[in-house]
């Protein structure tokens, strides 16, 4: 399936609003991902993406509308030459292959514009299709830390996967 990273806008309310509104994709996010998915928490999210130069946060979109996110964090400190890669999709186009080919343009855009050496990963661990799309994109799995998290009442693992520059 077609698809395209692309900067956020803010004609991508409506959309974001709709696919992002789904306690589907929020149970296997931070919770900055908010459920219920509010025109609120739209407009604060594509207002905080639209500002970063180089863009960090795009838009995947797909048949002419924003599907879902994807985009690259900068650590700070000792940690600065990393970034934490994180996204999500819109439910209708899950198991279309698209996250893996989303993940390899983010890390190729990240390692072309920004001094890292490494881009890395957290998904939970009971996230099956987070860790498999990683494993596709590359990732390769470098830790697993024992009931680190605490989302919806409960704690779960959390799971490092990370790639490396290529020199």
């Amino acid at each position: 399936m077609d698809f395209k990273l692309r900067p956020w806008q803010m004609s991508d309310l409506d959309s974001l609003v709709r696919y992002a509104n789904n306690e589907k994709i929020a149970k296997n996010l931070t919770n900055r991902f908010p459920h219920p998915y509010t025109n609120e928490d739209g407009k604060n999210f594509i207002e905080m993406a639209s500002r970063h130069q180089p863009v960090q946060i795009f838009a995947i979109e797909i048949n002419g509308e924003a599907a879902g996110g994807i985009g690259v964090h900068p650590q700070t400190d000792i940690h600065e030459k990393n970034m934490e890669l994180g996204y999500w999709l819109a439910e209708p186009y899950w198991g279309n292959g698209i996250i893996p080919k989303a993940i390899i343009q983010m890390v190729d855009y990240a390692f072309q514009n920004f001094d890292i050496v490494r881009v890395f990963a957290k998904p939970f661990g009971t996230n099956l299709a987070s860790k498999r799309v990683l494993e596709k994109a590359g990732f390769k799995f470098e830790a697993q830390i024992e009931k680190s998290l605490y989302k919806n009442g409960e704690f779960l693992d959390e799971l490092i996967y990370a790639v490396r520059r290529r020199n």
